[in-house]
């Protein structure tokens, strides 16, 4: 596929030539976009640790990568199957299930879209927080306007995000020069974060505690995993990316399991090696900017430094969840599962339309919805969705479509084993998208919201099947 187009953007169908995403990225293009999901880790870490305890919280992101980790090797099959699809699980969720609920096409692509696109909201308002409590703390107004709010965390946050959407619409070619600069800025305080507490001589187990206990630790561990997900889940973005790869099997597969791996690792070792050193009380007290105060105390001041870094990584995953987002969005209105003006090209390739979507909604979410866990568990409904669509879906084709060319074939046992993750994905789906209060974080506004979407969704696929297709 050529990046170079000079004819117009037609709507799909139309008798013109549709512009073409561009194959330009290689495998450790995809790994870089991955390292998203262990920057993700600074918005809930903290507040894990204070509700689990350190133990608790290490055996819960562990448990959740592993789980991760599976799925990816499912998708490294699916990805390989569906080699020209921008859609990532979506789609494949979509293929599983269209000869039994064609429904489900338009229910996945929406929650999986919804998640990944609210993210940029997400980490806007961290970096909000991050930047009002390192350089203007005295800037604590705030504006009521009815339901909506607006503080300066908020109104940093939006400037941000109107940043990268205009940067996003030269492309992610363009772009993938900042992917690496705030990837390889994520990896410094990582392993100060990782490796210097050891060698303090402060780290000790005995600040590492255990709060889950008893059927009610039951519970809430479910409801921790229903909030980790898109965390941890999230490596999956590499596969969004697969026709944009210049060998799309090859550097598909190998993106997903290096970011799988890599997160896993990460999302052990960090926790362990805070807590040990931080204590839970002192994480718990401030659980999204506590970073900036354990970096000073690692290696003695550069506060300042500290909050560029982090405001680095945060970029990266509002990068990627921009792009990824706006490709399913896209991919949505191309293969007819919503309305087709969301399916077109800009002359440069770029889905300007899905990207521009992408900037209103993230800008209502962060006015209506305000603190960055109530737009996790907001759009992880959906999310999670999509996976236990996917992963089932996976089993399906394994049954319905036996011939289908599959270049990479895992083995025989990955099918029981993808039933098995579904029900278990299905069980932390309905505990955990009713028990918010565990976490406090959301409520049934939330909760009506990703409902609300979701039938929105399959409100767009009739509007789309039957007016605009007329099938």
């Amino acid at each position: 596929m050529s990046a170079q187009v000079s004819t117009p953007p037609t709507e799909p169908g139309s008798a013109g030539e549709q512009p073409a995403l561009a194959k330009k990225m290689r495998w450790y293009d995809g790994f870089a976009m991955s390292l998203a999901m262990p920057a993700a880790l600074i918005a809930s870490l903290g507040a894990s640790i204070g509700g689990l305890g350190a133990w608790g919280a290490i055996a819960l992101w562990a448990a959740s990568m592993v789980l991760a980790t599976g799925a990816n090797w499912i998708y490294s099959e699916l990805a390989a199957m569906f080699p020209e699809s921008s859609g990532g699980i979506a789609h494949y969720a979509t293929e599983g299930w269209k000869q039994r609920a064609p429904f489900v096409g338009p229910l996945a692509s929406i929650g999986y879209w919804f998640a990944w696109t609210t993210s940029l909201s997400v980490y806007a308002g961290i970096i909000g927080s991050l930047v009002q409590a390192q350089w203007f703390p005295d800037e604590d107004w705030s504006w009521e306007l009815g339901p909506a709010t607006v503080t300066f965390p908020i109104a940093v946050g939006i400037g941000i995000v109107l940043l990268l959407f205009a940067a996003a619409m030269f492309g992610l070619h363009v772009a993938m020069w900042v992917v690496y600069v705030t990837g390889g800025m994520l990896l410094i305080p990582l392993a100060v974060f990782i490796f210097v507490p050891f060698f303090t001589g402060d780290w000790s187990a005995g600040n590492l505690h255990w709060n889950l206990h008893g059927a009610s630790g039951i519970r809430e561990a479910l409801v921790w995993l229903y909030v980790m997900a898109w965390t941890s889940f999230g490596v999956e973005v590499c596969a969004t990316f697969a026709p944009e790869y210049k060998d799309t099997v090859r550097d598909t597969s190998r993106a997903l399991r290096a970011g799988v791996l890599f997160s896993l690792g990460v999302f052990i070792l960090l926790p362990l090696a805070l807590s040990g050193y931080l204590g839970e009380e002192r994480i718990a007290g401030d659980p999204t900017t506590f970073y900036v105060g354990a970096f000073q105390d690692l290696i003695g001041g550069a506060a300042d430094l500290m909050v560029v870094f982090l405001i680095a990584s945060l970029l990266l995953i509002m990068i990627t969840g921009l792009a990824d987002g706006s490709r399913v969005l896209y991919n949505m209105g191309k293969e007819g599962t919503t309305i087709k003006q969301v399916g077109v090209l800009n002359r440069r390739g770029v889905p300007a339309r899905a990207l521009t979507v992408a900037l209103v909604i993230n800008i209502l979410a962060l006015v209506f919805l305000k603190t960055p866990l109530a737009i996790v568990v907001t759009g992880n409904l959906g999310y999670i969705l999509t996976h236990i669509l996917a992963i089932s879906g996976y089993a399906m084709l394994r049954k319905d479509r036996p011939d289908l060319a599959r270049p990479i074939k895992l083995p025989g046992f990955f099918v029981p084993l993808a039933w098995l993750l579904a029900a278990f994905l299905t069980a932390v789906l309905v505990v955990g998208a009713t028990g918010f209060k565990i976490t406090g974080y959301g409520g049934y506004k939330e909760l009506g919201i990703a409902l609300g979407v979701l039938a929105t969704s399959v409100g767009l696929w009739l509007y789309r099947t039957k007016v605009q297709d007329r099938r």
